[in-house]
């Protein structure tokens, strides 16, 4: 190693000095439809007393009240989405959930352990706002990634880093495979001359 790979910063949290990023990505907008739902809902619902009784001014504050508290629990849903990442290097894919302000979880899959990928797009839905579900299968089991943004795109990312870490590996293999005859013809000449 150099010490140049060694002072680089690195690009996420547990990257390894001899690790190459090649993609980020998270969830699509859609799967944030539940932050939306909580941000209109309190605001829809503080507003119906203002209309009903129009008289008493002070009724007016309850939207504001409402919108208040549907940004709050917004924000909740927006933190879970924005810091749920998904990490591709040229050696792993690494999930990261982020579940409420502090808690996250970590799950991390080698390239070389994957089997097969496949993706779904669910429908007219999905065609129009871009988003699907891939599927990763190893030996040990699935990973579901639910409402990806460019399924496509990913997926075809995700195939050319598979293939490329089986190649690799299948190199090194093929490396030391020769490194072991050559040993194993030098052990047998020198066998042969010490007679």
């Amino acid at each position: 190693m150099s010490s140049k790979s060694n002072n680089s910063p690195k690009a996420f949290d547990g990257q390894r000095d001899d690790e190459e990023l090649l993609f980020v990505f998270r969830r699509h907008m859609i799967a944030m439809r539940k932050g939306f739902y909580m941000l209109l809902i309190p605001f829809a619902l503080s507003s119906i007393p203002p209309l009903i009784w129009q008289t008493q001014l002070e009724l007016f504050l309850l939207p504001i009240a409402g919108l208040v508290l549907g940004l709050i629990l917004f924000s909740y849903q927006f933190v879970m989405w924005y810091f749920t990442v998904f990490i591709l290097t040229n050696q792993r894919l690494r999930q990261v959930t982020q579940h409420g302000f502090f808690g996250s979880d970590v799950v991390e899959l080698k390239l070389s352990k994957i089997h097969n990928i496949s993706y779904n797009i669910p429908g007219i839905s999905g065609e129009l706002f871009g988003f699907g579900t891939i599927v990763i299968q190893t030996y040990v089991g699935d990973l579901t990634i639910r409402n990806v943004e460019h399924p496509q795109k990913i997926y075809n990312t995700l195939q050319d880093a598979v293939e490329d870490a089986e190649r690799g590996v299948n190199e090194e293999a093929y490396i030391e495979d020769e490194e072991a005859e050559e040993n194993s013809q030098a052990d047998s000449d020198n066998q042969r001359d010490g007679r």
